[in-house]
C-alpha cells in the first residue's frame, strides 16, 4: 500500500492528526488556561481578591460549617433516580474534607452522605460543597462560576461532555492520537536541529506554514509527549475500571486488608464517638514534618466516619515545593487524636505515580515554570493549527478544480477551533463582568453565553468559507481576529468599571492574578492586530492571483524530512 516505511508514518501523521486535531486544540488550550486557573478564578470573582490562606483553625472556623454542609440538591435528585424512588429522610453523614493550595485565598470544603437505600450499589452517596473566606468563615455564594476551575479545567479534560464519561474518552482517544502523531511526526522529521532553525516566513504561504509546524513541533517536543502520556496514566481508572468491575470484589477485598494493616478502619462501628481536637492533631503532624525536615503547612485534611468510633482524621502536607501534589499523610484516631500511623518516604512505584500525576497537574510553587507549561500549551495551538492550515492549503486548488467541499468544511472547523475558540472564551470573560450580579444561575447564563459565541464563530466561518472552493484565504479568519481585538480589550476596561482594579492599581499592589489576566488580554490584542494586518495581505495577494501550485507529493516529502 504504501512505497515506504516513511510514506506509512506520513499518513499515519496526516490522518490521524486531522480526525481529532480538532479536539487536541481545544485539549492543549484550556490545558494552558488551566495553569492558571485559579488566578482566572479570582478575576472572575472579585470578592476573592485577597492573598492565598493556610488552611485555618479545624476547632474554631471549619467544624461549625462542616456541621451545616447539606447535600446539594442535584445530586440528590439523581440519587432519587438511581435508587428509584424517595430517599432515607436523613442521610447518614460519611466523611468531611477540606483542600486547598498555596494559590488560593478561598477554601473548599466537601461533605459526603450515604445512600443506603440503593439496591444496586450499597457504597451509593452524594455530596454537599460549600466554599468559604477562610479568614472569617465567610460562605461565598455558589452561584458565581469559577471560570478558571470549574469550566476552563473541565473543558480540558472532560470537555463537559459528562454522559457515559464519553468527554473524558473523547479526550483519552486524542492524547492516544497525538502519541501516535507525534512518533510519526518523528519518523517524518529525521532531521531535527536543522527543523528547530528553520523558518521562512517571507517564503510562499505553505512553505512558511510548513515550517511554522516543524518549529513549534519540535521546540516544545518534550511537553508534547509527556502530557498526552501523564493524561492517559492519570485517568487510566476510567479507560480500564477493572477494579469497577471485573476486580470489584478483589479490589474491595484488598482495601478491607490494607485498611487493617494501617489500623485505618475501612468500615464505621456503628457506635457513636466524640471528635477530640482536630487543631492539636494538625499541630502534632506539623511537629512530625518539621522532624523529617520538611516543615510546611496543611493541603489536605479528611475527617473519615465521622462522629463514628472507627472514625480516624488524615492530615496531608501540601505540596507546594515537589512536584507530588500532597504527601506525608499522618492519620490520627478522631475520638482521642492518637497518632495511628504516619505514612512511611512512598515506595518506588508509588513516587514514580506521585510524580507523573503532579507534573501534570502542576500544583507546585515555581512560577517560571509555570509559564513554559503555557509555552509548551501554546505551542501546541501553534502546531496544531499550522498543520491544520497546510491541509487545506495543499488540497484546495485541487477539491476547487474538481467542486469538491473537503478543503472547505475542513476550514470551516480549522477557524472555528482556533480563532472562534478564543473569541468564546474572551465572550464568557465579557459576560462574566456584564451580567447582573442578582442574575439567577448566573453561572450558568455565562456558560450559555460561551456554548451560544462559539456556535456562531462556526456559523460565521462555514458562510465565509466561499473562497476557499476558489483556492482563496477565507475572510472568517481576517474577521475574528478582529473579534479578539475588540472583546480582549473589552473585558480589561470592563473589569475595571466593575471593579476598580485597573492595571495600574493591580501592578502597583503586585496582585498579579488580576494584572496577569488584564496584561495577557492586551498582549492578545497586539496578537490578534498583527495577524489580521498580515491576513488582510494574503487575502488581498490572493484575490489577485491565484496562490501558486503545491508542491507534488515527492516534494511535500522532502520538505518534510
Amino acid at each position: 500500500m504504501f512505497s515506504s516505511f516513511r510514506h506509512a508514518m506520513t499518513w499515519v501523521h496526516t490522518w490521524f492528526g486531522l480526525v481529532l486535531g480538532f479536539v487536541l486544540m481545544v485539549v492543549f488550550f484550556f490545558g494552558s488556561l488551566s495553569v492558571f486557573d485559579r488566578e482566572i478564578d479570582r478575576w472572575a470573582i472579585p470578592e476573592t481578591r485577597f492573598e492565598p490562606q493556610v488552611m485555618p483553625s479545624f476547632d474554631r472556623v471549619l467544624l461549625p460549617i462542616f456541621e451545616q454542609i447539606q447535600p446539594e440538591e442535584h445530586e440528590l435528585e439523581e440519587a432519587r433516580a438511581r435508587v428509584g424512588g424517595p430517599l432515607e429522610p436523613e442521610l447518614p453523614l460519611m466523611n468531611w474534607s477540606a483542600y486547598t493550595t498555596h494559590r488560593d485565598p478561598v477554601l473548599s470544603m466537601y461533605a459526603e452522605f450515604a445512600v443506603k437505600n440503593n439496591p444496586k450499589d450499597p457504597d451509593d452517596h452524594v455530596h454537599g460543597h460549600v466554599t468559604i473566606d477562610p479568614r472569617s468563615g465567610k460562605h461565598l455564594s455558589d452561584d458565581r462560576l469559577k471560570i478558571g476551575s470549574d469550566f476552563f479545567y473541565p473543558m480540558h479534560i472532560s470537555l463537559h461532555l459528562h454522559w457515559l464519561n464519553i468527554g473524558y474518552w473523547i479526550v483519552g482517544l486524542a492524547a492516544l492520537i497525538m502519541l501516535a502523531a507525534l512518533v510519526s511526526g518523528v519518523v517524518m522529521h529525521r532531521k531535527f536541529f536543522r527543523e528547530f532553525f528553520t523558518f521562512r516566513p517571507a517564503k510562499n504561504r505553505q512553505r512558511s506554514t510548513l515550517d511554522l509546524h516543524n518549529l513549534t513541533g519540535v521546540v516544545a517536543l518534550p511537553f508534547h509527549f509527556m502530557f498526552p502520556l501523564t493524561g492517559l496514566i492519570i485517568f487510566a481508572g476510567i479507560y480500564f475500571p477493572v477494579s469497577e468491575t471485573t476486580l470489584k470484589p478483589l479490589a474491595e477485598k484488598h482495601e478491607e486488608i490494607k485498611a487493617r494493616a494501617d489500623g485505618l478502619h475501612h468500615d464505621p462501628a456503628g457506635v457513636k464517638a466524640p471528635l477530640a481536637s482536630v487543631d492539636a492533631m494538625v499541630a502534632e503532624a506539623k511537629r512530625r514534618w518539621a522532624a523529617r525536615d520538611m516543615p510546611g503547612e496543611v493541603g489536605l485534611l479528611m475527617v473519615n466516619h465521622v462522629g463514628d468510633r472507627h472514625g480516624y482524621v488524615s492530615v496531608y502536607r501540601a505540596g507546594s515545593d515537589r512536584v507530588a501534589l500532597v504527601g506525608q499523610g499522618v492519620h490520627f484516631e478522631a475520638a482521642t487524636g492518637r497518632v495511628i500511623r504516619e505514612e512511611p518516604p512512598p515506595s518506588a512505584v508509588s513516587g514514580v505515580a506521585e510524580f507523573l500525576t503532579g507534573i501534570h497537574l502542576q500544583h507546585f510553587k515555581h512560577w517560571l515554570l509555570r509559564w513554559l507549561y503555557v509555552f509548551g500549551g501554546l505551542s501546541g495551538c501553534a502546531c496544531i493549527a499550522t498543520g491544520l492550515l497546510f491541509f487545506v492549503g495543499k488540497r484546495k486548488h485541487k477539491h476547487a478544480a474538481h467542486g469538491a467541499h473537503g478543503a472547505r468544511v475542513v476550514d470551516a472547523l480549522a477557524v472555528t477551533s482556533t480563532t472562534g475558540m478564543v473569541v468564546a472564551t474572551l465572550a464568557i470573560l465579557v459576560a462574566n463582568r456584564v451580567l447582573p450580579l442578582e442574575l439567577e444561575q448566573r453561572g450558568a447564563w455565562e456558560e450559555r453565553v460561551f456554548w451560544l459565541t462559539w456556535l456562531f464563530t462556526f456559523v460565521h466561518a462555514a458562510l465565509r468559507s466561499a473562497p476557499v472552493q476558489r483556492a482563496r484565504l477565507a475572510p472568517a479568519w481576517r474577521e475574528q481576529c478582529y473579534a479578539i481585538a475588540g472583546l480582549a480589550p473589552a473585558a480589561v476596561a470592563l473589569n475595571w468599571i466593575t471593579t476598580g482594579d485597573h492595571l495600574g492599581r493591580t501592578v502597583a499592589r503586585g496582585y498579579w492574578p488580576v494584572a496577569g489576566l488584564d496584561l495577557a488580554l492586551l498582549g492578545a490584542v497586539a496578537v490578534a492586530l498583527l495577524a489580521a494586518r498580515r491576513l488582510r495581505r494574503v487575502e488581498a495577494a490572493s484575490a489577485i492571483e491565484d496562490e501558486p501550485s503545491v508542491p507534488d507529493a515527492r516534494a511535500v516529502e522532502v520538505a518534510h524530512g
